[in-house]
């Protein structure tokens, strides 16, 4: 049966590549008219794909999921909405696929361009999210990729089902319907066979828990973008709003608890931690967040009666995924910088401050993908940026860093025209 599986994975590899090159010249008219017809069939299966993931989450229930988890998985008619729209907007941004770079021409007459390509084929291994399956196809599309998906077993069901409707998107524009294809099983085996394939796949892009991405890292000889977990914070400075810090914070959390850019770690600046942590951190409790505390911040909310346990050390390096958020007070702006620096997963924090200068010291020396200043870690995300979606929030510095759109999932080459330049 592994011979087979791999025989199988090796023949998707390989009609992707075949696809990649067609795709990599195919104009953007067909590329857009083929994600017109995408959007258009997924707004017309609104019931199946909904059925389809109803078989998910009772296999998800059944299997004990947290509500937060199980949040995760779920489709909506809105959420359905939204990932049309989102399939739309794709549509209708400019085509990276071309873009000159740089031009330049040497003394010797010899004209220079740096222009963006595609990478080839990338491969996309992933979780629990059931629109990765859309937001994946999409942009690597758009940006001219071919694209190999491989969901995890909790999200099966609601990945094949949209799956299913990209054969018929891509027809219908005239392009390969290799050009994205799912791995019909999640087999360990298929996704050990895909990570050696480096002489189809370009590029693989884990999406998932930590023990994934580091398996993904650890076993590839494709080369990996990545990003391990989501351990955000929000610091709230001494120049804080009390009201924006409440509202940001309860937002950082609580908005969607399980997506990798919540918040999980709040500090407060001992200078305002009397007055400014109670408010918070009884918004946050009105809300059910269990407030795991050092022991100064457990004092002040003892004296005003706020439920909370003492954390633990590894507390303050957890990626909690749930309504659980750790406390600490720091002694001022570079105190909280030294801390995210050094227990973040540079992946997103924020500052809420009414002081210019602590703000920009905070958003210039914080070492995270992107920082924030009086304003939501939930908005780190590619809809949010205007990308139309995401392949994923890397917390590499190479190549990608934060929200991959099309530009990020794209290379460049160089193109070099002359009329009989010899070198010497």
């Amino acid at each position: 049966m592994s011979a087979d599986l791999a025989q199988l994975v090796t023949s998707i590899a390989q009609r992707a590549r075949a696809a990649s090159l067609a795709l990599a010249v195919a104009p953007s008219a067909a590329k857009n008219a083929a994600l017109t017809r995408l959007a258009e069939l997924i707004a017309a299966s609104e019931a199946a794909l909904l059925q389809a993931n109803a078989r998910d989450l009772a296999e998800a229930k059944s299997n004990g999921l947290a509500a937060a988890q199980i949040d995760r998985l779920t489709l909506t008619p809105t959420r359905i909405a939204l990932l049309v729209e989102s399939v739309r907007q794709v549509a209708s941004l400019p085509d990276p696929v071309g873009e000159v770079l740089e031009d330049a021409t040497r003394p010797n007459g010899l004209r220079i361009r740096r222009v963006r390509v595609p990478i080839g084929v990338i491969g996309i291994i992933y979780e629990a999210r059931p629109n990765v399956t859309i937001d994946c196809a999409i942009l690597c599309l758009k940006s001219g990729n071919a694209s190999i998906l491989r969901g995890g077993r909790e999200i099966f069901h609601t990945n094949t089902a949209f799956a299913a409707l990209i054969p018929d998107a891509l027809r219908h524009a005239g392009l390969p319907a290799d050009a994205v294809q799912l791995i019909p099983t999640t087999d360990r085996a298929a996704l050990n066979t895909l990570l050696k394939l480096d002489q189809y796949v370009h590029c693989i892009i884990p999406r998932g828990g930590e023990s994934l991405i580091r398996f993904v890292t650890e076993n590839a000889t494709v080369p990996v973008l990545k990003h391990y977990n989501g351990v955000c914070f929000v610091y709230l400075d001494d120049a804080a709003d009390a009201g924006l810090a409440e509202t940001v914070t309860v937002n950082a959390k609580t908005n969607r608890p399980a997506a990798c850019n919540s918040a999980e770690q709040l500090l407060v600046h001992r200078a305002a931690a009397a007055t400014l942590l109670p408010r918070v951190a009884r918004a946050l409790a009105d809300k059910k967040v269990a407030l795991r505390c050092d022991p100064e911040s457990a004092a002040i909310l003892a004296r005003e009666g706020i439920p909370h346990t003492a954390a633990t050390d590894a507390d303050y390096r957890t990626e909690f995924l749930d309504c659980i958020m750790a406390v600490r007070v720091v002694d001022s702006v570079d105190a909280a910088i030294a801390v995210i620096n050094r227990d973040s997963s540079a992946h997103s924090d924020a500052i809420i401050t009414q002081d210019e200068s602590a703000a920009r010291r905070f958003l210039a020396g914080v070492d995270s993908a992107a920082v924030f200043w009086n304003t939501s870690t939930r908005f780190n995300d590619g809809f949010e940026f205007g990308f139309g979606a995401e392949i994923g929030i890397s917390t590499d510095r190479l190549h990608a860093r934060g929200p991959m759109g099309l530009r990020e999932l794209c290379s460049y080459k160089f193109l070099v025209e002359g009329n009989g330049q010899l070198r010497g």
